[in-house]
């Protein structure tokens, strides 16, 4: 019997998957992440492997063989593996440029020019040009994100607040800019061009940005002119001029990295130029030996201040803190992975077909989709392929042009997988930035109203471009 034969037979014994079977891995992952997380408070990672074995054996029972299973696992871990190096290497970024003084500058220079009641607007303003530069958001947060999550506990502004402004400005460009990954995946995938496609998303990113501007404006209100935080400024400020040397010429590694990126040099050589820039100027500004940078590097850096709130701040980073980071990401994807190949997300994609009547729950369908893919595949580059693969011929039946479904796979698959924490975008933004993305979702206000936005124009046909004729007959020769 030929390879092909054995192949045609294998398919042939498999049986067909009903939605309950396909949903079974994830009511038990629903149920086994709500226990450990939500009674235990412990990490997600074993809820995940045993949300797997559970898929496995689902797979098994309808004739899925092992090997299947396992090459979607390797498969799944494999689409992450960009992601985890840039990871470990942020990893060693942060511990170089606390050591070399970069952070505690970036921080000070912070400090003297923010004020608690413009903070979060500038915070996502400031993010939101550096993403949309770099078209990186893991980028942006790993740079100018860590500095203004210190300059924001400084002013004493609670940093789950700080952090969801950062992810809303970091994710604003990581949708908008050309240069973003996800930004010309999207339209690829619904079959439309990238400036199309983004001039499209500015209908229901502009709304959703000015809602950004003016919540974040009316928080700050609360938190100028208190006395309390100013004290604070000032014994952090004193604090880091006396441990660390401070200077202008220490705000270069940043500037090199971002310039690195927007010149559309790979984020890995980036990042790791970066790394190297912070050992330099730890030992020429910080009198640090190799021996400390290369143990920042590993183990990150330790802060002995005797200031509990400066220490805390900056005892951070290093390879070795990514590291239950990058379990978490194989362990999800893993898990992602065998629904994927099993055809089980199919399955959960068709059956949630079959339940559209009109534009707006097509819209709605697509959206809850992939933020349910998000969660279950823990990647947002499935978040955007699958739906957008399941959901195409129902977006071309209703003569709907590709650049809505594009905006659509945009607006929530790309701005729920920093909010879902075993997610590999919410696993780094949580480990980089050092905050819980459970805590932070509640104030990433971009990242929640804009999946809205878009239903509403779903459900109004607001901006909803029908494909005209000519345009057909376009993509038909």
């Amino acid at each position: 019997m030929s390879p092909h034969e054995r192949n045609n037979e294998v398919k042939d014994k498999k049986k067909e998957l009903k939605m309950g079977v396909a949903l079974i891995p994830v009511l038990f992952l629903i149920a086994a992440l709500s226990i450990t997380i939500g009674v235990f408070k412990l990490p997600p990672h074993i809820p995940l492997i045993l949300a797997a074995a559970v898929a496995a054996i689902v797979a098994a029972v309808y004739k899925h063989p092992w090997k299947e299973v396992q090459e979607g696992m390797v498969q799944g871990i494999t689409l992450a593996m960009s992601a985890i190096l840039i990871l470990m290497i942020v990893g060693t970024m942060i511990g170089t440029w606390i050591t070399g003084g970069i952070v505690p500058s970036m921080i000070y220079y912070g400090l003297k020019v923010l004020s608690p009641g413009i903070f979060l607007v500038a915070t996502l303003i400031i993010c939101s040009i550096v993403s949309l530069g770099t078209g990186s958001s893991w980028s942006t947060a790993g740079t100018v994100g860590v500095a203004l999550i210190g300059v924001g506990q400084g002013l004493g502004i609670p940093v789950p607040m700080v952090a969801g402004a950062i992810i809303s400005g970091a994710y604003f460009g990581d949708k908008m800019s050309p240069l973003s990954d996800t930004t010309n995946l999207a339209p690829a995938v619904a079959g439309t061009d990238l400036f199309s496609h983004i001039r499209h998303m500015v209908y229901t990113t502009a709304p959703s940005y000015v809602l950004c501007l003016i919540l974040y404006g009316i928080i700050g209100t609360k938190f100028s002119g208190e006395v309390l935080e100013t004290q604070g400024v000032e014994t952090m400020l004193s604090t880091i001029k006396s441990n660390f040397f401070i200077h202008p010429v220490l705000l270069l590694p940043p500037i090199f990295v971002i310039v690195m990126v927007v010149k559309k040099i790979p984020p890995l050589p980036a990042l790791l130029g970066g790394t190297i820039l912070g050992g330099i100027f730890a030992m020429l500004t910080q009198s640090d030996s190799l021996k400390d940078v290369i143990r920042a590097a590993q183990s990150g850096y330790v802060s002995d201040t005797g200031v509990k709130m400066v220490d805390d701040l900056l005892t951070r980073g290093g390879l070795e803190s990514m590291m239950p980071t990058v379990a978490l990401i194989i362990c999800a994807l893993s898990f992602g992975g065998i629904m994927e190949r099993t055809g089980m997300l199919e399955v959960l994609a068709q059956s949630f077909l079959k339940r559209v009547r009109r534009t707006g729950s097509l819209v709605a369908t697509t959206i809850l989709s992939c933020i349910g893919m998000n969660a279950i595949a823990s990647d947002q580059y499935i978040a955007i392929v699958i739906p957008g693969r399941m959901y195409k011929n129902a977006f071309d039946a209703r003569r709907l042009h590709p650049k809505n479904l594009s905006r659509c796979l945009e607006d929530s698959g790309t701005l729920s997988s920093p909010l879902i924490p075993w997610n590999s975008c919410g696993a780094f933004m949580g480990a980089t930035l050092g905050v819980n993305p459970l805590l932070y979702l509640p104030y990433a206000f971009l990242n929640l109203a804009n999946p809205l936005v878009s239903i509403f124009y779903g459900y109004t046909g607001i901006t909803m471009e029908k494909i005209e004729e000519d345009q057909e007959d376009e993509s038909g020769d």
